[in-house]
């Protein structure tokens, strides 16, 4: 995988929490229990999509503007999108774009639960 980074660039973001989800292989990054962004393994446990959630108009254009870049891979096509870890995605936007999976799945809880995950 050419984004080793990920992981320390996942983790260091407040309230993040990481699991491997075993039925299905994924290693899952969460904020306050939910999922936004999961590195999914193979059988060798090699990783094979980065999954992460994108406005739709979002995701529609880069999956426009990159072949690397398709619809959720087991998730809900409009909102979560996958990214071939092999692919040619430059890592400055895959950075924005998991900025921005975090960023959607922090506003989902109300302001004062958002306070608690941020430690505020």
């Amino acid at each position: 995988m050419r984004y080793d980074w990920i992981d320390e660039f996942l983790l260091q973001k407040k309230g993040v929490t990481k699991d491997l989800q075993a039925d299905w292989n994924w290693i899952r990054y969460q904020i306050g229990g939910k999922m936004f962004a999961a590195v999914c393994l193979n059988e060798q446990n090699e990783p094979y999509y980065i999954t992460l959630k994108l406005e739709p108009s979002e995701g529609d254009f880069l999956r426009s503007q990159y072949e690397d870049i398709i619809p959720g891979y087991y998730m809900n096509k409009i909102h979560w999108n996958s990214v071939k870890p092999d692919g040619q995605v430059p890592d400055e936007l895959l950075k924005d774009m998991l900025d921005k999976s975090y960023q959607l799945v922090l506003r989902g809880f109300s302001k004062k639960k958002q306070q608690e995950l941020l430690g505020e």
